[in-house]
């Protein structure tokens, strides 16, 4: 979790360039984005050099040449403001631009990062704010994984721009449980269409790092693999794909392929069935241009509407027995229209419907108060679905209100975790209370374990008054398709025992006797 401390850091610098002159927030993290991505190339670059010593060997595929040496951050950092601009403006800005160039002079070659900064404009207004600027970032430590990767999300949870055209900053635990959820393994090739900052590819490489580590480094060719050919995202916004290069570049994912394509054109013939993993938040209620919608798409969903174009899409993007996890709002679940029905039918009848996660309105605070919930499903094109396994989020761990301040303690974080060691893996009642997440995982993980044995499953036997349950796909079918929770969901009632009108009347009549007692006692004093 990010510290006060930090947060205060953050602050301290984004006030900084707003007094400076840059009023844009989504300018701002771009901004500091560069700055951050370069302190860590020269991170980088002191753990070759450390190695290279320790071996006694030349520096392996240097970062920065010899020439090059005043570009690093640990150098320009400590020069005066007016060489600083300077270096930073005229010298690393260009070799930011061009890191990934391809020597073939073509542009082809290029890596995705370099050709989304092609058009990257230095906007930094003076070198009084850019030395200070440097100043707080030295201050923070970015080696850190964990560190980085919340630094990163409280800076984009400050555009004041996030929202629009139905775009939102998906939460980034909400992130890291889908991808939990779906193991990614080093043979998936995995896409996001609608990427925006990168953040479920990122959560994606983190999984396979901290999962699969020996397989995705144990040759070159599973390097490149990895780097090249694992992770694919799109986005239409520019400032977008450039910021999400770079935050997979600092994540250690060298040349991802994240290109600018509106993923509802026509375009994306070309990468029909070629993802066997897709995670993604698209946008709702977005606006569409109707006429340059991809027509195969229209004839799956004939419908204006994004979310269901989307959902047709990644039909169409996934490879047969590819799987996906993505996030769709309430309408989509129980929307009368026939396109929604439609929809439906197709997921239940010719795919496999995995499960669905119904979550509260205040996961997405404070930028919208949508309904919202997570499908999960298989692309088969023959059907599969026998069960559909519901989970009623009631808690993420964060209150649900505008301040998204964490519902749990560090006491309690502590006490779950010893009660986990000694319990295989459970948890704690009252920590579940406030964190379904991990209920969550550990409930779908058993499902995957023995998705054939479903009858024998814990979850198989668990009531519909539960958090989690299965339901059969005779009941949806009957049901007219419809997937919203509630509609399967039993809300048990306590009965609550009155008295007799004759008993309440009595005691009113005795209380008014009592009031009028003392009323009378109260005038005897005067």
């Amino acid at each position: 979790m990010i510290t006060g401390e930090l947060k205060s850091k953050v602050d301290r610098i984004w006030d900084t360039m707003w007094s400076g002159g840059i009023s844009n927030p989504l300018s701002v993290i771009e901004q500091l984005t560069y700055l951050l991505f370069i302190k860590r190339l020269d991170e980088l670059h002191m753990l070759k050099e450390s190695k290279a010593n320790r071996l006694k060997q030349p520096i392996e595929e240097p970062i920065f040449t010899g020439e090059q040496d005043n570009l690093r951050w640990s150098r320009f950092k400590d020069f005066a403001p007016e060489d600083m601009f300077k270096t930073v403006r005229d010298d690393v800005f260009k070799f930011m631009k061009e890191l990934g160039k391809s020597d073939q002079g073509d542009g082809e070659a290029d890596s995705t990062y370099t050709q989304h900064m092609k058009d990257a404009t230095f906007m930094m207004p003076s070198p009084r704010v850019l030395a200070s600027v440097v100043d707080q970032l030295d201050s923070i430590d970015m080696a850190d994984r964990d560190t980085k990767g919340d630094l990163y999300e409280y800076m984009l949870g400050k555009i004041a721009s996030a929202g629009q055209n139905g775009q939102f900053r998906t939460p980034r635990h909400i992130i890291k449980l889908m991808v939990d959820m779906m193991a990614p393994t080093p043979k998936d090739t995995i896409c996001d269409p609608a990427c925006g900052t990168a953040g479920f590819l990122i959560a994606a490489s983190e999984y396979l790092t901290d999962h699969h580590g020996d397989a995705i480094y144990k040759d070159a060719t599973s390097r490149k693999r990895f780097n090249e050919g694992t992770f694919h995202g799109y986005d239409f916004d520019s400032t977008m794909l450039r910021i999400g290069s770079m935050n997979m570049l600092v994540h250690g994912v060298e040349n991802p392929d994240i290109r600018y394509k509106d993923s509802l054109e026509e375009a994306h013939a070309g990468d029909a069935e070629a993802y066997s993993l897709i995670l993604a938040n698209p946008p709702f209620a977005g606006s569409l241009d109707y006429e340059s919608t991809a027509k195969d798409l229209l004839q799956i969903v004939k419908t204006k509407k994004t979310e269901l174009l989307f959902l047709a899409l990644f039909l169409r993007l996934l490879t047969t027995g590819g799987r996906a996890a993505v996030i769709v709002p309430d309408g989509v679940l129980f929307g009368s229209s026939k396109a929604h029905k439609e929809l439906r039918k197709i997921l239940v009848e010719k795919q496999k419907l995995d499960g669905i996660i119904s979550m509260p309105s205040g996961v997405f605070k404070p930028y919208a108060g949508v309904s919202t919930a997570i499908l999960f499903f298989t692309k088969t094109n023959s059907g599969g679905t026998d069960n559909v396994w519901f989970y009623d989020m009631q808690a993420d761990g964060y209150t649900l209100d505008d301040k998204r301040t964490p519902a749990v303690n560090e006491e309690l974080r502590i006490k779950n975790e010893e009660f986990q060691a000694k319990n295989d893996g459970a948890n704690l009642p009252e920590y579940i209370e406030k964190d379904n997440l991990p209920d969550i995982l550990q409930r779908w993980q058993s499902l995957q374990t023995s998705p054939l044995k479903l009858q024998t499953s814990s979850e198989a036997t668990r009531k519909r008054t539960e958090r989690s349950f299965l339901v059969p796909k005779a009941e949806i079918a009957a049901n007219d398709y419809d997937l919203s929770i509630n509609r399967y969901k039993e809300v048990e009632y306590e009965a609550v025992e009155y008295a007799a009108p004759k008993e309440i009347l009595a005691t009113i009549a005795q209380l008014d006797a009592e009031i009028e007692a003392g009323r009378k006692e109260l005038e005897g004093m005067l």
